[in-house]
């Protein structure tokens, strides 16, 4: 007889046999590094890693991992988790394991969160009579001629393309004098915490980023390293960039993981993209990346040399805590996530 509940320290072994048998060893392996780190997950209620596990006796059959979060609607906080991929055994797949794990989260979390899930999650979700899912924008800022190379086309195709965009990149990525103080850090202060508290009732649902949750997301991981930015006006925090640098088949490329700014000020924003211009430069990045949903925000980026791609991120979200309009998932221009949400960077 099958049972679902939350993970338990006998069940080190049986998820890491889980994973082994699913993704291989290196990502057993990995999942080990992850494990400590969530642990200090400041949303997390437990000890433990948070995950939904089906159990046939002592065996573990299948889980589905969780990121704990606290979820901000215009400034009430309620509890939420993000959640992965169900994993089911081999020989127990088909028995409709993975959708009694995807009903259990949704029936336990204020806020229910995916992003990047399996087309088969997906349609788990879907026949459990979920909202659908909307697409995480992205947008891209070309820096280089290497900028709009694609690693499927041709390397005469790439040449050719390169040399017609090379005066649309030079103008677009132009550099510009930031204008206002802006200042490398190492960690979140708690004077961000008033920053959350002023931007928090303008965003219509939002993941809480409060000191305490930044350091934790992108301070402390162990196996992903983030550069962190802040704008300053009076000694008082109006906004935060976190971003890093990697390396693609088709040339170097900055991340913008996460930032926050009131969606009024543009000024702020801007100058936030202009100081990661400057970053980017100086690693010689070809192009600049960043997925933002916001409404707001989107425009800001466009005005500042960044255009739409195409995403393959859907966010799929599910309020149950309070009652929520029946538009409320049609109209998602107020949402703000990002790359730095979920589970996607790690």
């Amino acid at each position: 007889m099958t049972d679902i509940d939350t993970y338990r320290p006998e069940d080190r072994r049986g998820v890491e046999q889980l994973y082994r048998r699913t993704f291989g060893t290196q990502a057993s392996d990995a999942i080990r590094l992850q494990w400590d780190w969530a642990r200090r997950n400041p949303a997390n209620p437990t000890s433990e890693p948070a995950y939904l596990i089906v159990r046939e006796g002592p065996t573990v059959i299948a889980a589905a991992p969780m990121m704990p979060v606290r979820v901000s609607m215009r400034g009430l906080d309620t509890h939420g988790a993000w959640v992965g991929d169900p994993l089911v055994v081999a020989e127990r797949q088909r028995q409709g394991l993975g959708e009694s794990l995807l009903r259990a989260w949704d029936r336990q979390s204020g806020v229910a969160l995916g992003a990047a899930l399996s087309e088969g999650s997906r349609f788990l979700l879907e026949r459990i009579r979920w909202p659908r899912p909307v697409p995480l924008a992205c947008v891209v800022k070309p820096l280089s001629r290497r900028a709009l190379r694609r690693p499927n086309w041709p390397l005469a195709v790439n040449r050719f393309v390169s040399a017609v965009t090379l005066p649309y990149v030079r103008i677009v990525s132009r550099a510009r004098p930031l204008r206002e103080e802006v200042e490398a850090v190492r960690r979140f202060s708690g004077d961000v915490d008033r920053l959350w508290e002023r931007v928090a009732p303008r965003l219509d649902l939002c993941v809480r980023r409060d000191s305490a949750y930044l350091n934790w997301k992108f301070i402390d991981p162990p196996h992903v390293r983030y550069s962190i930015a802040i704008l300053r006006r009076d000694d008082e925090p109006h906004g935060y960039a976190v971003y890093r640098h990697l390396r693609e088949p088709q040339g170097r490329v900055t991340q913008v993981v996460d930032f926050l700014v009131d969606p009024a000020d543009e000024r702020g924003l801007k100058t936030l993209l202009r100081w990661i211009d400057r970053e980017a430069r100086a690693e010689d990045s070809d192009k600049i990346r960043c997925y933002v949903h916001h409404q707001k925000f989107r425009r800001v980026f466009r005005r500042s040399g960044y255009f739409a791609v195409k995403s393959n991120v859907l966010l799929n979200a599910k309020v149950n805590a309070v009652q929520v309009p029946q538009d409320f998932y049609e109209r998602t221009d107020g949402w703000h996530f990002t790359w730095g949400d979920g589970d996607l960077d790690h």
